[in-house]
């Protein structure tokens, strides 16, 4: 899909001590891109707002009588591009929207996991517990061969 642009008015960066929302009002009775903008929200988005691209959470479009408000969580290594938005909020701009290839399990990075056990060699091949080496591979094959 294409990059979706937009004419918004930049109400509101909030900042806490986990995550930063964008808010942005569509302002008007027609809202260009509507069903495309409906199938984003709940993923993550590539947005770029005066010329600063960042990844977000699309967390929500509301609708009311007046405007449609759009609301994005910052998401990875975005602090410095945040700071640059700050003197932009409050102000009519364009955006451009499109969705990531990333899902949000993708920045999900505060679990840690144990990984796997190895050994590097000083000839740059690895050692692994429990690892099969090619001559176990082959002998496995041949047990497994139906046709002897």
């Amino acid at each position: 899909m294409p990059a979706i642009q937009l004419d918004v008015l930049f109400k509101k960066i909030q900042k806490d001590d986990k995550k930063e929302i964008l808010e942005f009002h569509i302002l008007g009775d027609e809202i260009k891109h509507k069903s495309e903008l409906i199938s984003m929200a709940g993923g993550i988005a590539i947005l770029e707002v005066a010329d600063v691209k960042l990844s977000a959470e699309f967390k929500s479009i509301q609708r009311d009588n007046k405007k449609a408000t759009l609301k994005f969580e910052a998401k990875g290594d975005s602090e410095d591009k945040m700071i640059q938005l700050y003197p932009k909020a409050g102000s009519n701009i364009k955006i451009a929207l499109e969705p990531s290839q990333m899902n949000i399990e993708d920045f999900d990075d505060e679990e840690d996991h144990e990984g796997i056990q190895y050994k590097v060699n000083g000839d740059g091949t690895t050692e692994v517990v429990g690892q099969m080496n090619m001559d176990e591979v082959n002998e496995k094959e041949n047990e497994d061969d139906l046709l002897d």
